[in-house]
C-alpha cells in the first residue's frame, strides 16, 4: 500500500503589501497600506491591501474609491521587479530545507511542497515543519506567512483557502475525514479552489450550492453539464486530487501557443485599438523569432466597454451584486469576461513566423470582426500551433533569399532591444498619442517594474 503523501501549500501574506511595508519600516500586519498607482484616478485597483485595511471591511482587489473617508493610510505605486527578487529570495529559503523537486511554484507568493519526505529527516509533524518554514522565510524578509497542509494538492490548497483563516496559528490542515467533516458542507461552494462564479451559477440550476451537493449529483448530469472537466469536480468534491508535484513537473503539454493581452487604460475607438492591436502582434512576432518558433493559427479577442446599469452611479460603480469575492479579489458575478466581446481564431495557410505576412492576417481579421460602434476597452492576440522553426512551411514559389533577409531583420531589432532596451527601437505607430507599447515595454505584467 502506497505511503500517504502530506503536502504544503504557503502563501506570503499581503505579499505586495508586505514587502512596501518592509521597505518602509512598517509593521505590515498593522500599517494601513494599499498598493496602487497614484498617477491613475481613484477606480484604479488595489494589487493589495494590508490586513489592518481588510479589517475595515474592504476586499484585497478593492478600487480607491471604496477606502472610506478619514482612513489615514499609505499608497505604494507598484514595484513588480522588487516583489520578483522578494520572491525569489523566498523560494531560496524553502531549497535550504526542501529539494527543487519537491517544490511547485504555483504563483510569485504561492507554493506547494511535498513534505513526505522531510518529515522523518527533521524529525517533526507537519504543522512543526510549516512553522519552521514560515519562521525562516519571517526572519530573513519580515514577511509573514499563512499554509494549508493536506494529504493530496487539493486539500492542502483547501486548507489554505479556508481552514487557516479560522485558526490562531494561520496553518490549516485537512485529511479525508476533516474535508468530509467540514468543507464538503461549506458555503458559498466560490470558497473551494477552482470554482468560480459561472460554475457555481450552473450547479445553482440543480439546487446544489457545497460539495456534498455535487457528491450526490448523478455523474452523468455532471459530464453533461461540464463535459470533461466534470472529471476534476467530481474528484474534488470528494476530497480526491492524484496528481502530484512530480506529475506536474514531468508535464508536458501536447499543444503550445503564444498570447499577448492587454486591459487598456480608458475607451479607445475602432482606429485607435488598430494600432495598439499592430504594436501587440509586431511584438508577437518578434518573440516566435526569439523564441525560433512559427505558428498555424491565429487568434484574436476584443472586449467593448461595458454598459452601465441603471443602478450604477456617475463614478462608474457597479451596482450590488454586480461583484463576486472569494477572498481573492473582487471580479464580474458574471465572469471576468462578462461584457460584450468579438474575435476569432483562424487557421493559416502555411506554418511561419513573418512580420510581412501575419500582420495583415491579424488586420484583416480585425476588420473583419471588430464591432466599430462601440469603444474597446481590452485586446488579446494569440499564435497557435506553435513549432520549432524547421517546421516552417516551404513550397516551390517560396523566396527564401527575402524569408531570411526579413528573419535577419527581426534578429537585429530583437539585439537591438536586449542591448539597449525594449524602446530603444520602435515603429511609427508606437509614437501615436493613445500607443501603449512605451509605456508597457517599461513595466512587468501590466504593472510599474
Amino acid at each position: 500500500m502506497a505511503k500517504e503523501r502530506t503536502y504544503m501549500c504557503i502563501d506570503l501574506k499581503s505579499f505586495y503589501a508586505s514587502v512596501e511595508c518592509v521597505d518602509r519600516g512598517l509593521d505590515p500586519l498593522t500599517a494601513n497600506l494599499v498598493v496602487a498607482d497614484p498617477d491613475r484616478t481613484e477606480k484604479t485597483i488595489c494589487l493589495a491591501i494590508t490586513p489592518s485595511m481588510k479589517a475595515l471591511g474592504l476586499s484585497s482587489r478593492c478600487r480607491v474609491f471604496d477606502i472610506p473617508t478619514g482612513v489615514d493610510y499609505v499608497m505604494a505605486k507598484p514595484r513588480m521587479q522588487r516583489y520578483m527578487e522578494v520572491s525569489a529570495n523566498i523560494y531560496s529559503v524553502y531549497l535550504r530545507y526542501v529539494s527543487p523537486e519537491d517544490v511547485h511554484a504555483y504563483s510569485i507568493d504561492e507554493c506547494f511542497i511535498d513534505a513526505t519526505p522531510y518529515l522523518a529527516l527533521y524529525q517533526v509533524n507537519a504543522k512543526e515543519f510549516a512553522v519552521m518554514l514560515m519562521d525562516a522565510v519571517l526572519a530573513e524578509t519580515g514577511i509573514c506567512a499563512t499554509a494549508g497542509v493536506g494529504t493530496n494538492l487539493f486539500l492542502a490548497k483547501v486548507a489554505l483557502d479556508i481552514t487557516a483563516k479560522h485558526v490562531d496559528d494561520h496553518i490549516g490542515y485537512l485529511d479525508q475525514a476533516e474535508f468530509e467533516r467540514t468543507i464538503q458542507t461549506h458555503r458559498p461552494i466560490t470558497d473551494i479552489w477552482n470554482i468560480g462564479p459561472g460554475i457555481a451559477k450552473r450547479l445553482a440550476k440543480y439546487a446544489v450550492y457545497d460539495l456534498r451537493g455535487v457528491c450526490e449529483m448523478s455523474e452523468s448530469t455532471l459530464y453533461r453539464e461540464f463535459g470533461v472537466n466534470a472529471e476534476y469536480l467530481i474528484d474534488h468534491a470528494h476530497g480526491v486530487e492524484p496528481c502530484t508535484i512530480a506529475d506536474i513537473h514531468a508535464y508536458e503539454p501536447s499543444a503550445h501557443s503564444l498570447m499577448n493581452g492587454q486591459a487598456l487604460p480608458c475607451d479607445y475607438a475602432h482606429d485607435e485599438a488598430k494600432d495598439v492591436l499592430k504594436e501587440m502582434v509586431d511584438q508577437l512576432v518578434l518573440d516566435l523569432v526569439d523564441k525560433g518558433l512559427v505558428a498555424d493559427s491565429i487568434s484574436l479577442y476584443v472586449g467593448y466597454a461595458k454598459e452601465r446599469g441603471a443602478d450604477a452611479d456617475p463614478d462608474g460603480r457597479e451596482g450590488p451584486g454586480a461583484y463576486f469575492d472569494g477572498g481573492h479579489g473582487r471580479r464580474p458575478a458574471s465572469g471576468r469576461r462578462g461584457g460584450a466581446h468579438t474575435g476569432a481564431t483562424r487557421r493559416q495557410p502555411d506554418r511561419t513566423n513573418l512580420y510581412s505576412k501575419l500582420m495583415p492576417r491579424f488586420l484583416d481579421l480585425f476588420e473583419e470582426t471588430t464591432r466599430k460602434d462601440l469603444p474597446i476597452r481590452r485586446i488579446s492576440v494569440g499564435f497557435g500551433g506553435v513549432m520549432p522553426e524547421e517546421f516552417a512551411t516551404m513550397d516551390l514559389f517560396t523566396d527564401e533569399a527575402a524569408e531570411a533577409e526579413e528573419r535577419n531583420l527581426q534578429k537585429a531589432v530583437l539585439a537591438v532591444k536586449d542591448r539597449f532596451g525594449k524602446n530603444a527601437l520602435l515603429r511609427g505607430t508606437s509614437l501615436k498619442e493613445k500607443a501603449t507599447a512605451r509605456e508597457r515595454n517599461e513595466q512587468i505584467g501590466g504593472h510599474h517594474a
